[in-house]
């Protein structure tokens, strides 16, 4: 690794020092090259002496030095998507160009990872989400944003809880056990992703990402192919996310802004349940029609039904939205600055849910000297997040006013929470959820440090050395307590209903420190070449405790210093760390044949001694058609690229150890001891994804039209996962690279502008995509069960040979028989009883299309954007129907309206069977709870409009001033019966997709703003 190193870096001196040869002891010029309209640099513009063959190229931050003849030299300045400029040197040896944009987006810069390009020069498949794409929309997260608005990549929120889980994949799931979410860089640095807090609250995870402030980004990346990724090895196969954030600019005056942002949050829909009369009327004929009287079980008319209750109602609320920022930036042509504020609060919409960020940034750069920049990078966050208990867990507040029944009331006659202490409590079948959501304390406080410190050096002529230190501080603490009127704290720990409390802290960190070379050099006006070499050394520590209390003295003593019990805890250290060399080298010829070579040499502690280093290469190809003579009369067309790529990536996200042989306590026949806990697999390697990609880039009509188009073919193989064994050994498993997995798609994006005259403006944004999954090959050709435990077929998901990871399993619904009313199962093996063994493959959770589509209305001050985001073909298992449509199963849970059309007498047509008491078989898990999941979703309107100068003008400290109001979650077409079909119970899970059970449904917000100029 060391002499592959070296040899590059030799190579790039001996080709600077000979280039330096040839042109002599002759002036040296140096300067930067930026946008007219934005002031943000730009790399790949040719410079070049005039007259000669002498000839350079702006490096990723727009510098470049280049030696001149003498002082009558003219200096000129030309890329495919800018204006050329001619500049005598007149003596200076300092030159900074702006240049103007000749053909729009074309010269837009886009961050690929160590270095930056313009857009016109990219050959791999990326896709840049701006921020005015989302500047408008109130997520709490910068992944929540690129939902609907890019190609390839699917993104889903678990449920309605602020500061909750998201599921982010780009070109779908690669791994069964490893982790299939994106690697995501924060200008360089890679941070922290999924969930921090230790624990998921019934399968819904807190996002880490909702520590950092969306309003400072100015632009996100999502590098897809094997080109664009393969610079990051072993953990690019699942995709890389760039966030770049918001610097200032040059020659611009130092500028503040002003943003305030107010509004209302509401679930989107409420569940159809039943009332007190209809649920008890249902309850009698199931009783009945199990042959028992309801009147002896309590079931009463008149009296039963005395109380009607609203549990959902009773738990949730409307919310209160605020967000305040404050920014300045600025900078001239040594120095550039970024510092903002911001404030955000959010009522969740169930009782005693909140989420509370206060965030910092600063951006600095700085110019020294012709030879020497440096700069740095600096968020700081700190959350409060106000969590309730959800979805699956046993006393959640939405799921427990779901499944409550509507015959009891939360309060008692004095008005206060029936707790377990009360008399009537256990006439609740369930808990008092109104308690669950207002008493408990679960808070959680998240600090995040994320710095960088950079410096870069130019050694040679255009030769430069960067390195950057960096830091990714998160720690959290986890303060917990429930008192003895809730369900926990009062009767389920079995120890006198005294309270119960948690207390738990972790830490982590990621150090890292890259170091890059780069050259940059033209030949003949024609060749230009960028060359990039690189050594990072990371390191990851995460430290974790927790202890826990019981038998409190009252529920005033809160703390766990107060417990009577303190008898549970545990602490936690893990490290791990990543060695890697790193190189790029881009050919350009002409600026119609392009070329680029990424290599990635990585060493990963997570894996075995024989298998820690491993080479992630890739190549692709670029052929800018419309610059061929044989297409010079098609005039209408602007620019028209063809570009194919094929590489190697990895994954390496599996924890920590894995490859050990550990040792773990056990007891065996009354005596404790030590024993061996798992086998070592010295062998054990990173999965790899082979990706072959192609792709066509288009731009018409001055840019009225433009679209790309991507078809890929990905395939996984060595997958982590636990290889089976034979029993003999005393183990079930061992860790070990087995199975392959692919993945096949095509992607569509497609720009339009509609109109353009007269001061109005429509333009349109549309991206589609298609991704199909599917497992090639396992240690087995059994299936494998994941999910939930289903009754009657064993689980609801399974991972198989064949089939696409989110498969959902169980038993085939034919319907209802009309003469009995029982349901009719598919008897798959012939046997004439209906049982596990005839449970089957019954859909898929997996998307055959997804997308968004945003258009864009402006005239005289107002702006208008609509914007659509969906997904076809995904099955939805509504598993809250096992409870909520339960055929007469058990008595303790309300139901849907949907038993309603439950089948009654000889003859029905429905397909909900006849409700009996007791009864299971009806209830079996089949696809009768399997729904489709499609939806289009109105996500997001916002109008804005910005105030007339003349109005401004009267406010001497106020530059630009608009107002504007958005709405979220406006509207969704779907035939989904739940509340919402954009849910998932196991946030994150990549082999139990598309569960339903008792979710919390999204949230519609409306807010208006101003933003004002100072």
């Amino acid at each position: 690794m060391r002499k592959r190193f070296t040899f590059l870096g030799g190579w790039l001196v001996l080709m600077v020092l000979t280039g330096s040869l040839a042109v002599g002891q002759a002036r040296r010029v140096t300067g930067r090259v930026t946008a007219a309209q934005d002031g943000s640099t730009l790399p790949g513009v040719n410079v070049v002496v005039k007259g000669t063959t002498v000839g350079v190229s702006t490096d990723a931050d727009g510098n470049y030095t280049i030696n001149v003849p003498d002082d009558k030299s003219i200096l000129t300045f030309s890329s495919i998507a800018l204006v050329t400029q001619e500049i005598p040197i007149n003596n200076r040896s300092v030159i900074n160009v702006r240049m103007v944009e000749a053909v729009n987006e074309l010269a837009q810069v886009v961050v690929t990872g160590y270095n930056s390009v313009q857009k016109k020069d990219i050959t791999g498949s990326m896709v840049s989400v701006t921020s005015d794409k989302f500047k408008e929309i109130p997520v709490a997260s910068f992944d929540q944003a690129l939902q609907g608005q890019a190609a390839g990549v699917l993104v889903t929120q678990s449920s309605g809880t602020p500061g909750g889980g998201i599921t982010v994949r780009v070109r779908g799931s690669t791994s069964i056990s490893a982790s299939n979410r994106p690697l995501f860089i924060v200008d360089g640095v890679p941070v922290e992703d999924g969930l921090l807090s230790s624990r998921d609250f019934g399968g819904q995870n807190d996002n880490a990402f909702s520590l950092l402030n969306p309003n400072d980004i100015e632009s996100i990346q999502v590098l897809k192919d094997a080109s664009a990724k393969a610079i990051y090895g072993s953990r690019a196969a699942n995709g890389v996310v760039l966030i770049t954030t918001k610097k200032g600019k040059a020659n611009q005056k130092t500028t503040f802004v002003a943003e305030v942002q107010r509004g209302m949050t509401e679930i989107v829909k409420r569940p159809d349940l039943l009332n007190s009369a209809e649920l008890l009327e249902l309850q009698r004929e199931a009783v009945i029609n199990a042959g028992q009287d309801p009147d002896k079980m309590g079931l009463i008319k008149g009296v039963t039904d005395g109380v009607n209750t609203d549990w959902v109602d009773a738990v949730l609320r409307k919310g209160v939205y605020q967000q305040y920022q404050l920014s300045a930036s600025g900078g001239n042509e040594k120095t550039h600055f970024y510092l903002s504020g911001n404030y955000r609060d959010e009522e969740g919409i169930q009782l005693n849910n909140r989420f509370t960020r206060m965030s910092g940034k600063l951006s600095f750069d700085h110019k020294a000297n012709s030879a020497l920049s440096f700069g740095t990078d600096i968020t700081l966050a700190r959350t409060l997040n106000k969590r309730v208990k959800g979805d699956n867990f046993l006393d959640g507040v939405y799921s427990g006013a779901v499944k409550s029944l509507p015959f009891y009331s939360p309060y008692n006659e004095q008005g206060k929470l029936y707790g377990p202490s009360d008399p009537n409590y256990a006439g609740f079948p369930n808990f008092n959820p109104v308690a669950q959501a207002l008493l408990p304390r679960f808070d959680t406080y998240t600090v995040k440090i994320l710095s960088g410190l950079w410096a870069e050096y130019e050694l040679l002529q255009n030769l430069r050395f960067r390195s950057k230190v960096s830091i990714d501080y998160n720690q959290v603490t986890e303060d917990q307590f429930e008192s003895s009127a809730t369900a926990i704290g009062g009767y389920l720990q079995g120890v006198g209903g005294k309270g119960y409390g948690v207390y738990t802290s972790g830490t982590y960190t990621t150090f890292i420190n890259t170091n890059t070379l780069t050259y940059n050099f033209l030949v003949n006006e024609k060749h230009r070449f960028n060359a990039l070499a690189g050594l990072e050394i990371l390191q990851r520590q995460e430290r974790s405790g927790s202890v826990t209390g019981r038998l409190f003295p009252s529920d005033d003593f809160t703390y766990i210093t107060s417990a009577g019990i303190v008898d549970n805890g545990f602490s936690n250290y893990l490290q791990s760390g990543l060695i890697s060399t790193f190189a790029e080298f881009r050919y350009d010829y002409d600026e119609k044949y392009l070329a680029t070579v990424t290599a990635r040499y990585d060493g990963s502690s997570r894996f075995g001694k024989d298998r820690q280093f491993g080479l992630f290469p890739s190549v692709s190809l670029g052929w800018r058609l419309s610059q061929e003579k044989f297409l010079e009369s098609y005039r209408f067309l602007d620019d028209l690229k063809l570009r194919a790529s094929y590489g190697f990536t990895g994954n390496e996200r599996i924890g920590d150890y894995q490859f050990l042989g550990t040792w773990a306590a056990v007891t065996y026949s009354g005596a404790s001891g030590l024993g061996p806990d798992a086998l070592a697999n010295p062998t054990l390697q990173w999965e790899r994804t082979r990706e072959a990609n192609i792709g066509l880039d288009a731009r018409l009509f001055s840019g009225r039209l433009s679209f790309s188009i991507d078809a890929y073919d990905n395939l996984t193989d060595r997958l982590l996962f636990a290889q089976p064994i034979p029993s003999t050994t005393g183990f079930g498993t061992v860790q070990g690279n087995i199975g392959k997995i692919s993945n096949r798609g095509l992607e569509l994006m497609v720009s339009t502008v509609n109109f353009d005259r007269g001061g109005f403006r429509w333009n349109t944004d549309i991206n589609l995509s298609r991704n199909i999954n599917k497992v090639v090959e396992l240690a087995n050709d059994g299936p494998l069960f994941r999910g939930y435990s289903a009754n009657g077929v064993g689980s609801t998901n399974v991972v198989l040979q064949g089939e696409p990871l989110g498969s959902f399993w169980g038993l085939k619904f034919l319907g209802v028989d009309p003469a009995t009313g029982d349901a009719i199962y598919d008897d798959k093996n012939g046997d004439g009883r209906i049982t596990s063994d005839d449970g089957q493959v019954i859909g898929n959770a997996q998307p055959k299309l997804f997308g968004g589509l945003t258009n864009r209305f402006s005239f005289k001050g107002f702006d208008l954007n609509v914007f659509f985001q969906g997904s076809y073909g995904n099955k939805i298992l509504n598993f809250t129907s096992v409870t909520s449509v339960n055929t007469g199963a058990d008595l303790q849970s309300n139901q849907s309206r949907k038993a309603l059309e439950r089948w009654q007498k000889p003859g029905d047509i429905t397909s909900v069977p006849r409700y009996v008491y007791q009864n299971t078989y009806n209830n079996y898990h089949s696809s009768r709870f399997l729904e489709d999941g499609s939806y289009l979703r109105l996500k997001n309107v916002s109008l804005g409009y910005n105030l007339p100068k003349k109005y401004v003008d009267r406010f001497r400290i106020v530059s630009n001033a608009r107002i504007f109001a958005s709405a979220t979650n406006v509207w969704t077409w779907t035939r989904y019966s739940g509340p919402d079909p954009e849910v998932s119970t196991l946030d994150g899970s990549t082999t139990a997709q598309g569960i339903d059970f008792f979710t919390l449904p999204q949230y519609k917000t409306l807010m208006v703003g101003i933003t004002l100029n100072l």
